[in-house]
Parts: C-alpha cells; sequence; structure tokens
C-alpha cells in the first residue's frame, strides 16, 4: 500500500508542479494572454507577477529535498493562491471555464500535501 501511495505522491505532484510551475512563469514573465486573462478580476499588472514569481518558488519548495517546514508554507500558499483565483473569478462575475483549472489544482494540491511521503512531512522528532 504504501508504494501505491508513493506513486500516486508522485503523479499528483507532477502534475500539479507543471501546471502552477508554467503558470507562475507565464506570469511572472506577464506573458500577454496571461495578462488578458486577468483583466476581468481588476488585479493591477505588477500583482501578476509577484503571484507568479511566489508559484514558481513554492513549487521549488515542494520538489527539493529537505526544509519540511518551508514546504508547509508552499502548500498552504498554493492553496490559497488557487482557492483565492476560484473566489476572485466568481466574486468578478467571471464564472466560466475558468474557475475550473484552479479547482483541480486545489483539489491536487491537498492529495499532494496528504499523500506526500514521511520524510516529506514535519513530525514530533523535528521540534
Amino acid at each position: 500500500m504504501e508504494k501505491r501511495k508513493l506513486i500516486w505522491y508522485w503523479i499528483i505532484t507532477i502534475i500539479l508542479s507543471f501546471c502552477i510551475f508554467s503558470g507562475g512563469f507565464a506570469q511572472a514573465l506577464q506573458v500577454k494572454g496571461v495578462v488578458q486573462g486577468f483583466k476581468p478580476l481588476g488585479y493591477p499588472n505588477y500583482f501578476i507577477s509577484i503571484i507568479g514569481i511566489w508559484k514558481v518558488l513554492g513549487i521549488i519548495a515542494i520538489l527539493i529535498p529537505k526544509f519540511k517546514l518551508l514546504k508547509e508554507w508552499a502548500y498552504a500558499g498554493i492553496f490559497f493562491t488557487m482557492t483565492g483565483a476560484v473566489i476572485s473569478h466568481i466574486a468578478s462575475n467571471d464564472v466560466s471555464v475558468q474557475i475550473i483549472a484552479p479547482f483541480v489544482l486545489a483539489i491536487f494540491t491537498v492529495l499532494s500535501w496528504y499523500l506526500r511521503p514521511t520524510d516529506r512531512k514535519i513530525t514530533a522528532s523535528d521540534q
């Protein structure tokens, strides 16, 4: 069972990492299509770059070994960003297919966090 859990952890984490990293990279570079996707939300352009940089750094924190507390913060930040995206689209009446990706990525974030191996979790012996 433990091996199957580890396989699912890596499948979900790789998909999550690819989506968040590539999206964050495009946001950090302010790719035209990405900036257009933010227009209905009313956020300033500099916010797009800030969110993108934090997404890239969050995925790096999740993927590198050690730094267990940093991983916890990264998972939380990505979850808050994805659920915030869903809420932002709903609040700005931009309810469309745009909310599906962040909703699914929020679920993948929780699954990756839940399935992570013991060596990536904070335990009582770490404190």
